[in-house]
């Protein structure tokens, strides 16, 4: 039993990028595009979790009480460095339009560099994302992966926003508008 003076700190179990690159490709061969439904479920059910090994790791780190009392002027930095040091990789957050934040990672654990995939594939994590930046916000967020490592792409990049925000952009992206554009438009749905 913990102590009075120490946090109680939330349970995370690891899992290494072979094992979710294997879950992925065998869900993915099992039940096609279906497999991308099932791991976002499974993300947004860890959302919880790693909010609360966050707020754990925010009293450590900083002594913070919660995420509510992290100024925002700090929340990119620790934001990247919770999920840096937890193994998910580094992001780094950028406001896109007033109703769209991206998040961007060099090293997101998820992706899979060697995967060939013809779309964004970190599934798992855009299902975490959404829950745990839905918590950070006190509102409903959806998130929506626009670049992967796994198809090639540089970086991976997760548009953060508004569900109805982000159904307008995808609605923009399926009638070929590149997704930064849409972004801009998307700020009047």
């Amino acid at each position: 039993m913990a102590d009075a003076a120490s946090p109680v700190t939330t349970r995370c179990l690891e899992l290494s990028p072979r094992a979710l690159h294997t879950l992925r490709t065998g869900l993915e061969r099992d039940h096609g595009y279906q497999a991308a439904v099932y791991l976002q479920q499974a993300g947004f059910a860890a959302g919880a979790d790693a909010f609360a090994a966050f707020e754990d790791w925010l009293q450590r780190h900083h002594r913070l009480p919660g995420a509510a009392d992290l100024d925002a002027a700090y929340f990119g930095e620790a934001v990247s460095s919770f999920f840096g040091e937890t193994g998910w990789g580094r992001l780094a957050s950028t406001q896109l339009s007033d109703a769209v934040l991206a998040l961007d990672s060099k090293d997101w654990a998820e992706a899979d560099p060697e995967g060939n995939q013809q779309y964004p594939s970190c599934h798992l994590s855009s299902g975490l994302l959404a829950d745990f930046m839905g918590r950070l916000s006190g509102d409903t967020v959806a998130v929506m992966e626009v670049e992967c490592r796994s198809r090639g792409d540089h970086h991976c990049r997760f548009l953060v926003g508004a569900p109805e925000t982000l159904a307008a952009v995808y609605e923009r992206m399926s009638e070929g508008v590149g997704y930064l554009d849409a972004t801009q438009g998307a700020d009047n749905s």
